[in-house]
């Protein structure tokens, strides 16, 4: 094995320029994602996976490449071995819209090398990571290393929208034992990741002219004749509103994890539209008109859930809140608030890889004698498609590049991180899948 890896090693760095080139070549392609910004030009993630096949293909790979989305190819790569040793290398090629190209010092799309960094659109969220994936798999193809067990390069579209290209692929393809997610960690290794769904409260009034609004707040003096009240459902949603910021800081306070920051299982939210008239789409259809009183408010939650949380018991728990609420109304007893989870199909189901998996103590260790920066084990404050793999049984960690300027301005990824990267990736595949002598 120590031969297998000084082998390796010597041809990534006798060839460290690969890694810098495929991942300049990788940015200079656009691939925003089109669900935020679909432009002519932009929008060029099968150009992107012609360029990584372009790469596997020479490394006898069994390329699988099939359009996951319309239009916004997958593919799942693989060279034969055994299963209980297998291992993904796995990343997206989709980035987040430049916004305001006026605040970028370079051409966003233009991958220039200076100062010791790759500068550009999805250098460093993720298609370094991708790189340092094949570059990786290339250094074992080059140095004449037949593994035994099964390695894949999962690259998936999607990933910024919430992760529609991984569901696709871990719905329909063959996975692995293993997979390491190559988003930028800094070098660290992230074994935890919260879950996460979004879920829809549609909180129901009865509507009234607001001219009439005295007659649904005040007694009235002639009651034979009174006029049936209406219900404001923006009161009643500023009502939950409070009772929901409550509950979030009790679950704050009562779900925790070691690896993540205090206060993590936060509810967010995000959205909110009040009106009158439930629309086929599930909102308020008129929401124009402020001489009605609201019969429907709908608010979209962002709700985050600790990794080592069952999805069923936080459901349990939000719906009891819920219940427990309207049961202190008289009207929202008859009426209650309606919960859909997984709105528009998403979900991130947790990840919580034990600290003394061999798969983690793996990377750690080649981290450890490989980086010049010390890694540490920690967890992740968002979601990534680590967690559709973990959510299919996956063995799952996240370990990559240093960089700046994700989802920001100026992005950008460490050059000397990125060829680190490449090298523990190469070796982990080596201690992971074995070698075949």
């Amino acid at each position: 094995m120590k031969t297998a890896l000084q082998a390796v090693l010597d041809v990534i760095n006798a060839d460290r320029d690969h890694v810098v080139a495929l991942t300049q070549d990788l940015v200079r392609i656009p691939s925003v994602n089109p669900k935020f910004q679909a432009e002519q030009g932009l929008n060029r993630e099968a150009d992107v996976q012609d360029r990584i096949e372009e790469e596997l293909r020479p490394l006898d790979f069994d390329i699988d490449r099939w359009d996951a989305l319309e239009g916004r190819p997958n593919i799942a790569a693989d060279i034969s071995g055994s299963e209980d040793k297998s291992l993904i290398l796995c990343g997206h090629i989709d980035v987040v819209p430049v916004a305001n190209a006026d605040t970028w010092e370079r051409d966003p799309f233009g991958g220039q090398l200076e100062g010791g960094r790759i500068w550009g659109r999805g250098a460093v969220d993720m298609k370094g990571g991708v790189a340092a994936c094949i570059s990786a798999a290339r250094a074992i193809h080059k140095a004449g290393i037949e593994l035994e067990g099964r390695l894949s390069i999962h690259s998936v579209v999607d990933e910024e929208a919430g992760g529609f290209g991984a569901m696709n692929l871990v719905e329909t393809r063959k996975l692995a034992k293993h997979a390491i997610i190559a988003e930028p960690t800094w070098g660290d290794v992230i074994t935890a990741e919260g879950g996460l769904s979004w879920v829809r409260i549609t909180i129901f009034g009865k509507q009234a002219h607001a001219g009439w609004r005295y007659n649904s707040i005040w007694p009235q003096h002639n009651t034979a004749n009174r006029l049936e009240p209406g219900v404001n459902a923006i009161e009643l949603a500023t009502r939950f509103l409070s009772a929901l910021r409550e509950f979030e800081a009790n679950r704050c306070r009562t779900h925790n994890h070691p690896l993540m920051p205090a206060g993590l299982a936060t509810i967010n939210p995000g959205t909110i539209m009040g009106g009158a008239g439930l629309g086929e789409d599930g909102n308020p259809a008129l929401t124009t008109n402020a001489a009605m009183m609201p019969d429907v408010v709908t608010m979209v939650l962002d709700y985050k859930f600790m990794p080592q949380e069952d999805f069923t018991d936080v459901k349990r728990e939000f719906e009891e809140f819920v219940g427990h609420f309207a049961a202190m109304d008289s009207w929202m007893r008859d009426n209650p608030p309606k919960i859909e989870w997984d709105l528009w199909g998403l979900h991130f189901p947790p990840m919580n890889t034990p600290v003394d998996h061999p798969m983690l103590q793996t990377i750690l260790k080649n981290a450890s004698l490989i980086q010049k920066k010390e890694p540490i084990i920690r967890g992740m404050e968002g979601v990534t498609d680590a967690a559709h793999y973990a959510g299919k049984g996956v063995t799952s960690l996240i370990y990559g590049p240093s960089g700046d300027g994700f989802h920001g301005d100026n992005e950008c990824v460490d050059v000397e991180s990125l060829i680190e990267t490449t090298k523990v990736l190469a070796a982990s595949a080596l201690d992971i899948c074995g070698v075949k002598k």
